[in-house]
């Protein structure tokens, strides 16, 4: 099985590629077009030039990875995207032969977080908009995506993640709740800027509390990303 988890930034994305790294059956993959996005944008994010060596900026290369031999001959290939990734110039083609979940967080929760690591982000910058559009591309292929919400895992981790398992068809095990500290041998060159707290942790974090109060440049961003993030939200796995 070839899953493919769309999510944005600041959205327990890593925690989940962990997770499923953890089971010791997936191969994980952090982010394979982070480089061609960057290469085609020209956009100055932190360790730019490191990424752009480290990944292919060709993204047919990065596609002919994805669904080529599964690393380590693994049964199963965790794809960790970013959905503001898939900019024109990157095909999309490719989506439709992998179990694709979109991973979903409460925008005002994402506008604080990221905004605190990435200076003056756009809507472009954090996926919403991209999650709704690769998932009507599925759904009007008669796909049925599955939508997780981030804040429903950290509220019930095993509850969510069983659930989860049987909407893709994988076995559940336990091993996916924890996973060593100090972070994991596929992840990106960015790791360093990024990873921080997930390389401090051994596991999902506690349900998180009230949302953050924001105003300004962070309030709009939140306010623009919330028609998206209601939309997928409506097709959530219920939390029990």
């Amino acid at each position: 099985m070839r899953i493919a988890m769309w999510s944005g930034p600041r959205n327990l994305s890593t925690a989940m590629m962990y997770s499923f790294a953890a089971r010791g059956d997936c191969a994980v993959v952090d982010e394979p077009f982070y480089a061609a996005y960057l290469a085609r944008t020209g956009l100055d994010h932190p360790m730019r030039q490191d990424i752009l060596t480290a990944q292919p900026t060709d993204p047919a290369e990065v596609v002919a990875q994805l669904s080529g031999p599964v690393p380590a001959q693994k049964p199963h290939f965790y794809q960790k995207h970013m959905a503001q990734h898939m900019i024109p110039g990157i095909p999309r083609d490719w989506v439709h032969e992998m179990v694709n979940v979109f991973l979903i967080r409460h925008p005002a929760r994402v506008a604080a977080s990221f905004s605190a690591k990435y200076d003056n982000p756009t809507l472009a910058d954090i996926g919403f908009v991209q999650q709704v559009e690769l998932y009507d591309q599925l759904a009007q292929a008669g796909a049925h995506p599955v939508v997780i919400d981030s804040g429903d895992i950290r509220r019930d981790p095993a509850g969510m993640l069983k659930r989860l398992c049987v909407a893709i068809g994988l076995d559940w095990t336990e091993r996916m709740l924890h996973w060593p500290r100090g972070g994991h041998p596929d992840d990106g060159v960015w790791a360093a800027h990024w990873y921080g707290a997930v390389h401090d942790s051994t596991g999902f974090a506690l349900a998180e509390g009230p949302l953050p109060a924001l105003d300004g440049a962070r309030a709009a961003l939140a306010e623009a990303a919330m028609p998206a993030y209601e939309r997928l939200r409506r097709f959530r796995i219920p939390l029990a």
